[in-house]
């Protein structure tokens, strides 16, 4: 007889590349056959996948050197998520600091 848990995880990233921030949401089925056996599967759109590592790719930019955050670190800090529209440009004129030459 096996017992079977599972849990939602959001693992959070950032890509070294480009510093692309994202979250992937996981779902990890703890198992445990009461002989001191004790094991976990990780599954992504029901598909079983490794535990997020350090090397994950971007999803922006392809590179395979990424890093991973505690669970709810972006809740913590969501200053760190970039908006889902780009910001409206400034309709404010550049002026230049450097004077015009007088001829």
């Amino acid at each position: 007889m096996t017992s079977l848990e599972e849990e939602r995880r959001i693992v959070p990233f950032e890509c070294r590349g480009c510093w692309h921030v994202w979250e992937e949401e996981y779902l990890v089925r703890h198992v445990d056959d009461h002989h001191g056996n004790a094991g976990e599967v990780w599954l992504r759109n029901g598909l079983p996948v490794p535990p997020p590592s350090p090397g994950a790719i971007c999803p922006r930019c392809g590179c395979q050197s990424a890093t991973t955050f505690p669970e709810g670190y972006l809740a913590r800090h969501p200053e760190l998520i970039p908006p889902e529209q780009p910001a409206a440009p400034d309709a404010t004129p550049l002026l230049s600091p450097v004077p015009r030459p007088l001829y």
